[in-house]
């Protein structure tokens, strides 16, 4: 396929990916101070295929949303053109499953192929792709022919310069945009001497750009620095990660901004996409550095929430500022959606300001059960569920049909199941019917399942099967319907 983006990688400087330190407030700031082109962390295929693509418009982002409603993955149209997806994976299908579902929101997509940890070469990932070519270059050419943004890998050296030239021209002939390179040994860490030599080895061995990566110990302690780094290595480009991450401010060609500007300059961010506070301030105790035994230190260390960091920073003005901006836009947004709700609404669905409380009903026992068995007394079909998710909050709100007509609640609700009770309250108090609350006494289905508790111990004592019959069960399991929740 043709690459259809104007995202190069020779000349640049390049925010590094790193674990719980590449999300988009430390993305955004080195792009702020000069960076070229932006890393995010290592993402794991299998969790990104768990996840939901979700428009935030409060925030005006887009998320990757995994099944417990964490933000796996966020990001913003100001670094669309300039992020890359770097993923972990082993399997050449999960990756191009995870490389075709961001692809619209970013500008290149990496492979992890150095990381040393145990969590990622347990699993077959990071640097114990060195081992297997044959599956790197599965993984790298089936996305270079399967997705239209550029593809890349980081890499870690082998054990000999022979060695590591020989993979990477294979890597190169997979079509891939760039090499990124790791300028020491699997084994090897940030206190030994990164390989210069090694890197430029390669970086006269092929005609793609070579990223140099691993300078920070030994080159890279200021903004000219970097250019240092680069002649060593022959380079095309430089990836920058632990003096980065100390201060991003290393990008700005000025010099170093001030640490206290620095970190405010983060927070705002932080503050403005909604960052989890345990990831800004996990941030912001490595630009502390040596100064986490201050008396700002220890407070940063003890804060709990983002509003109690901004308030170490003298910045809880700033906070209750941005909170209320966004709390009155989703308000609006709010407002904006149920008014065009009403506007595509069915003059003929009946409707009521009802919740689904289990509280209120006995165990094991639910509207959507009374409404059940009603239809099937009446010679009804049964209720069938239509249910959609709200975009902006994601909640859900369910119609229900019955006897040809439709009923739902107008309130919404955290899930497809709570959502689906409610539409089923609505319809049973419209039609004056039981549904089973603890208030109204007696309830038949709770009698009707005793006695067939009591006939299964019966039976048990005679020694008979005790499977029951499906269509016994069918009373009191709850029909669900089979298809997918849509998005409104």
């Amino acid at each position: 396929m043709t690459v259809n983006t104007p995202l190069c990688f020779r000349g640049k400087k390049i925010l590094a990916p790193m674990v719980r330190v590449g999300t988009l407030p430390m993305r955004l700031l080195a792009l702020d101070y000069g960076a070229d082109i932006v890393y995010c962390e290592e993402l794991i295929d299998i969790k990104m295929l768990q996840c939901k693509r979700v428009v935030n418009e409060v925030l005006e982002t887009v998320d990757f949303v995994a099944p417990n409603e964490r933000v796996v993955f966020r990001t913003c149209e100001r670094e669309r053109q300039r992020v890359v997806f770097q993923m972990g994976s082993a399997d050449a299908e999960r990756a191009l499953a995870v490389a075709k579902l961001v692809e619209s929101d970013v500008a290149g997509i990496d492979i992890n192929m150095g990381c040393p940890k145990e969590y990622s070469t347990k699993a077959s990932m990071g640097a114990a792709l060195l081992s297997d070519p044959d599956k790197i270059e599965s993984i790298l050419a089936t996305l270079v022919k399967g997705i239209c943004k550029p593809v890349t890998c980081k890499i870690r050296i082998l054990p000999s310069v022979e060695d590591t030239v020989n993979l990477v021209k294979r890597i190169e002939k997979t079509g891939i945009a760039a090499i990124a390179v790791h300028g020491r040994k699997k084994e090897e860490r940030p206190q030994h001497p990164v390989h210069c030599d090694v890197i430029k080895a390669i970086s006269e061995a092929v005609s793609i750009p070579v990223i140099a990566n691993g300078g920070s110990h030994d080159f890279i302690k200021e903004y000219a620095d970097i250019e240092t780094f680069q002649k060593a290595t022959a380079a095309s480009s430089v990836m920058i990660a632990r003096a980065a991450m100390w201060n991003p401010s290393i990008f700005r060609k000025e010099g170093f901004c001030p640490l206290k500007d620095v970190m405010q300059d983060y927070i705002k961010y932080a503050v403005r996409y909604d960052n989890h506070y345990t990831n800004t301030k996990y941030c912001l105790c490595q630009m502390l550095r040596e100064q986490l035994e201050t008396t700002q230190g220890k407070k940063l260390h003890a804060a709990q929430s983002t509003q109690e960091i901004c308030e170490v920073f003298e910045m809880g003005d700033f906070y209750e500022e941005t909170t209320s901006i966004f709390e009155a836009k989703k308000t609006s947004l709010e407002t904006k959606t149920q008014d065009e709700d009403d506007q595509m609404e069915d003059p003929d669905v009946i409707k009521m300001a009802v919740r689904f409380d289990k509280r209120e009903y006995p165990p094991q026992i639910t509207p959507k059960m009374y409404l059940l068995e009603w239809c099937r007394k009446e010679k009804h079909p049964q209720p069938v569920y239509e249910t959609v998710q709200r975009p902006l909050d994601r909640l859900f709100c369910s119609v229900v049909t019955v006897a040809e007509r439709k009923y739902r609640s107008t309130l919404w609700d955290k899930s497809k199941k709570l959502a689906e009770q409610a539409a089923a309250i609505v319809c049973l108090r419209t039609l004056s019917i039981p549904e089973g609350k603890l208030c109204e006494g007696e309830n038949h289905l709770i009698n009707k399942r005793k006695r067939q508790d009591q006939e299964r111990v019966i039976n048990r004592d005679h020694g008979e099967d005790l499977a029951e019959p499906s269509h016994k069960k069918a009373n009191f399991i709850e029909e669900t319907s089979d298809m997918n929740v849509p998005k409104m």
